[in-house]
């Protein structure tokens, strides 16, 4: 049996996440003691590893609890689904990377590389297997429905997203360059304007803006992306946007408990 204060330890997560996941019906302990502490057997750990590997490819808390609590749920069978995903993660990093270092060896004259082959891990062939891919790790619903309102604008719109989006990034660079940190008021302002110009695509939910965070200075693609803007503005902005995320969480966390809190008091009258 394990402590809330050990699982944490163990899982990499907060006490206070754990608490609300109790509170949530999403992970309860195993048992309670007659000293309130909860304890965590080696079922409700690998309740938990579930959890963090659907939160890890998108899925909403709601969604994960419907899909644990499911009587069809089979652990063995979400295992190999997991692998799958995250060998399709795999094999489409090992592209990037393979294209990345032909490009370094052309650019150093080391080895002739065709213009084809720049641009061999983004053909059109691949972008509809990423797609393919991100309507299995998300709801597809929310796939569908990002790439319909994406459609739906002018080509003049798309620009100017794109172009604000351009423009957010720069100033988190200056905010960089500047000496503010990830955590300053002005870089979490500038949070803020990304997370309403995401809404132009969909709705950033907590989970999905976590994954983005991680996927900016992770993925190479993204890397590439940002290292144009400045080499270090992937892990500035992964900090940044995981400090806002995590407070978000917190209020939102502690909104629920007190709306708990409240409702057992008006119970009890």
């Amino acid at each position: 049996m394990y402590t809330v204060k050990q699982l944490s330890g163990l899982a990499g997560v907060s006490v206070r996440t754990l608490h609300y996941y109790d509170e949530i019906g999403l992970l309860n302990p195993s048992k309670v003691g007659a000293n309130g502490y909860r304890y965590y057997d080696e079922a409700a750990l690998l309740r938990l590893q579930q959890i963090l590997f659907y939160r890890e490819i998108g899925l909403e808390l709601a969604q994960i609890k419907d899909v644990l609590d499911s009587p069809d749920f089979d652990l063995l069978t979400a295992l190999d689904s997991h692998r799958a995903v995250l060998t399709q993660k795999i094999n489409r990093l090992q592209n990037l990377i393979a294209t990345v270092d032909s490009t370094i060896r052309h650019v150093k004259g080391e080895r002739e590389m065709s213009k084809k082959r720049f641009f061999e891990a983004f053909s059109e062939e691949k972008q509809k297997e990423y797609e393919r891919m991100a309507r299995l790790q998300y709801d597809p619903q929310l796939v569908n429905d990002s790439i319909k309102r994406w459609n739906g604008y002018t080509k003049d719109k798309q620009k100017e997203i794109l172009a604000e989006a351009g423009h957010i990034y720069n100033d988190m660079v200056a905010l960089m360059q500047a000496g503010l940190s990830p955590q300053s008021a002005k870089a979490q302002a500038a949070v803020e304007r990304w997370r309403q110009n995401m809404r132009y695509f969909y709705e950033p939910t907590l989970e999905i803006m976590r994954g983005l965070a991680h996927a900016y200075n992770t993925d190479p693609a993204f890397m590439a992306t940002f290292s144009s803007f400045h080499p270090d503005l992937a892990p500035y902005l992964e900090q940044a946007i995981v400090e806002f995320v995590d407070r978000l969480e917190t209020e939102e966390i502690a909104r629920m408990l007190a709306e708990d809190e409240e409702s057992g008091a008006d119970q009890h009258k």
